[in-house]
């Protein structure tokens, strides 16, 4: 009786753990991801720096298509996070 006891104790605490860790390691992919969205975030501008850049010099087409997207696409997000 004393072993299914202490069975069902070490058991039910094992589960507890395992959620625990589970919890944990859910916190850290959080913050992962938002140092990833970030870093992503200041990728972008200087990549749209570099497109103006190149379009202040007479670069046309491709470069003005691709800084219509990115603003586009900064604009949706910032609509989209304010939901």
């Amino acid at each position: 009786m004393a072993g299914s006891l202490l069975t069902a104790v070490v058991v039910i605490f094992s589960a507890v753990f395992a959620v625990y860790k589970w919890y944990l390691k859910q916190n850290q992919q959080d913050v992962e991801i938002e140092r990833v969205k970030s870093e992503q975030c200041l990728l972008t501008y200087g990549i749209l720096a570099c497109l103006k850049g190149l379009k202040e010099q007479g670069c046309n087409g491709p470069v003005t298509e691709a800084i219509d997207k990115i603003e586009k696409h900064i604009n949706k997000q910032a609509h989209d996070q304010e939901d």
